[in-house]
């Protein structure tokens, strides 16, 4: 956009484009996650981000005795067209994504994932949808652990991703 709006890069097809969002030249924990999710491996695509650091804790987010939280979300579609339209097929990866992420190492962060509904632009045809936010904490005694926590989940994440992308082609 020519006045430095959001902007839409296709990132399964044009890899390369990753080099144009903002929060993953300043976060390159981010740019790898969205590398893997849109890995012709992944069956997801990613739709939009971004990151962040704060010490504004909520109640629930004391469990980790942190004074700093740093997160991003990421928006996520699923590659194949008809499943974007089936909310069992959405239900049931966020269940199995879930199982994969309670085995991963105990470590000061959290994720929480949103199924929300969206319209697909099909030509002259609009389809209701669905699409999926993925929200990702870590958590410390200072900013730069909080973001060293939040990469090390990123990283978990991705790889319970891969997996469970690898079951579904």
């Amino acid at each position: 956009m020519p006045d430095g709006g959001p902007r839409y890069y296709d990132l399964k097809r044009q890899p390369e484009a990753l080099a144009h969002i903002e929060e993953t030249v300043h976060f390159g924990e981010l740019r790898d996650f969205l590398f893997v999710i849109n890995s012709p491996r992944s069956v997801l695509e990613s739709a939009k981000c971004d990151a962040w650091a704060t010490t504004e804790l909520n109640p629930e987010e004391e469990i980790f005795g942190a004074v700093w939280k740093f997160g991003c979300y990421v928006d996520l579609v699923f590659s194949g067209r008809e499943a974007r339209f089936s909310f069992p097929d959405h239900e049931e990866w966020m269940k199995q994504l879930t199982a994969l992420l309670k085995g991963v190492p105990d470590i000061p962060a959290s994720a929480e994932l949103l199924l929300r509904r969206c319209y697909y632009h099909e030509n002259e045809n609009v389809r209701a949808g669905f699409y999926l936010t993925f929200y990702l904490f870590g958590y410390g005694r200072d900013e730069a652990k909080a973001r060293q926590q939040w990469g090390v989940a990123l990283k978990l994440a991705g790889n319970a991703i891969t997996q469970l992308s690898s079951h579904r082609m």
